[in-house]
């Protein structure tokens, strides 16, 4: 049992964590873009409400209690990433610098969580094959992604320490980001638009 819960820790984490499904680690770090390490644990809280939303499609999708077309998921996932990304540049407009994380915020990521989740469930039912038991798996499973999620948000905020002021401005870091954020979920969106035709 416990070997079986570490098992699905594990994949749950390097799911996340993984550079060639890069799409999730965009999402989260640009949930993250305007934000600083003083604002840690508000972002700690805002990435557990995007776990909230993804267990629970994560969870009714992998019991096959909802089915939604994978294309369709394949392309909202970047379409979260844009928006995220978007919601972050407004952040450098005049009177909404250094603005504390809003309730808005929260659901949004609980909301793209939704979407997130269908992407998982994918992965995890094809893990999971004809397992009878998979309330602790699925468990394991979300907190390995809680984990993979947290570790990159920390890597984001010590970049950021490490950047600015030293090396760019407060402004040009969340532009860079933004942009490399928003330019590749953009191309991720047209891959996957010309893959559905």
């Amino acid at each position: 049992m416990l070997s079986q819960l570490a098992l699905y820790l594990r994949l749950g984490f390097h799911h996340i964590a993984d550079l060639a499904g890069y799409d999730h680690v965009l999402f989260v770090a640009a949930l993250a873009i305007p934000y600083t390490l003083r604002d840690w644990k508000g972002l700690a809280v805002l990435v557990t409400a995007f776990t909230v939303g993804h267990s629970m499609t994560l969870a009714l999708a992998t019991l096959r209690l909802v089915a939604v077309s994978p294309t369709l998921v394949e392309a909202l996932i970047p379409a979260t990433i844009i928006a995220t990304a978007a919601m972050s540049w407004r952040s450098m407009s005049p009177g909404h610098e250094h603005e504390p994380i809003m309730l808005g915020r929260y659901v949004m990521a609980s909301a793209f969580g939704l979407i997130h989740g269908l992407g998982f469930s994918t992965y995890l039912r094809a893990l999971l094959g004809e397992e009878e038991r998979i309330t602790l798996p699925l468990l394991a499973f979300n907190v390995g992604l809680e984990f993979g999620q947290l570790l990159i948000l920390a890597v984001v905020l010590l970049a950021g320490v490490v950047l600015v002021p030293r090396i760019l401005s407060r402004r040009r870091w969340v532009l860079v980001q933004v942009g490399v954020t928003g330019g590749l979920a953009l191309l991720l969106l047209g891959q996957r638009l010309l893959a559905a035709r």
